[in-house]
């Protein structure tokens, strides 16, 4: 399995608009980061995680033509607002690409997107994204694209978020907490993808640096990669700081994951 990270910032993204903090000026180009979102190849193809505002510009930028299914954690606007760039897809490729989403979740997509998720027929000439929704229970196994994949959830404030385990991954972001269901779900990962903010402060919807790092030793993770990352962080002091099994991810870094 192969993992691309496209996107690893959080919700205002990074440089923040009007921001000129060390991190919004930074040369670093690991300190620019786009809104999550991230893509797996799997045996039957390649899935992408979360759709987020800037879905375009990381797919052109990681030459990606095609993609064959769909994983949404939740729907906040950073994880889900770039859906109708999976139009491209859908019409090129001729395909309906099926979405994976949480039973839970299902209606408030819906309502989003009334034009995807209707009997709405665009002018001739025109089109729209052929996306079909697979709700989940957010429990058991799917299978997925030649995979098995084990839908995890997480809290996220008053929301539930379903991040997921695949061979030696667990993939877990906008988390609060790794509740008991979850920590017995990742049990033998080597490699886990995790939320993180920043130092210190703690939020009542995301782990800071320190509450991520408690939480990977939690899981037994062989190796550690922090997404969801804030402008209060530069990358080169995260590395500098961070456990040596601990790392922040970065806009384009490709992982070769064991299956």
């Amino acid at each position: 399995m192969r993992l691309t990270f496209l996107g690893t910032g959080t919700s205002f993204g990074v440089p923040v608009v009007g921001c000129t903090c060390r991190t919004c000026t930074s040369s670093d180009p690991r300190d620019a980061r786009t809104r999550h979102g991230a893509l797996l190849e799997l045996p039957g193809g390649r899935l992408l995680v979360d759709a987020p505002p800037e879905l375009r510009l990381q797919l052109v930028r990681e030459g990606v033509d095609r993609v064959d299914a769909v994983w949404i954690t939740h729907p906040h606007a950073d994880h889900l607002h770039g859906l109708d760039d999976l139009r491209v897809f859908t019409t090129r490729l001729r395909i309906t690409l099926p979405a994976l989403v949480a039973r839970e979740h299902v209606e408030e997509i819906r309502s989003r997107f009334p034009y995807i998720f209707s009997e709405f027929e665009p002018p001739p000439g025109t089109t729209k994204p052929l996306i079909r929704i697979v709700p989940h229970s957010g429990e058991g196994e799917l299978e997925v694209l030649g995979a098995r994949i084990q839908a995890i959830a997480v809290p996220h404030g008053p929301m539930t978020a379903y991040g997921f385990r695949v061979g030696s991954l667990g993939y877990i972001t906008d988390a609060k907490t790794l509740p008991p269901s979850a920590l017995a779900a990742l049990e033998g990962i080597e490699t886990l993808v995790l939320n993180a903010l920043w130092w210190g402060d703690p939020h009542p919807t995301h782990f800071n640096v320190e509450e991520a790092v408690e939480a990977a030793r939690l899981t037994g993770a062989r190796e550690t990669y922090l997404v969801h990352l804030t402008h209060r962080v530069l990358h080169g002091e995260l590395e500098d700081r961070l456990p040596r099994d601990i790392h922040p991810a970065y806009d384009g870094l490709t992982l070769e994951i064991k299956p």
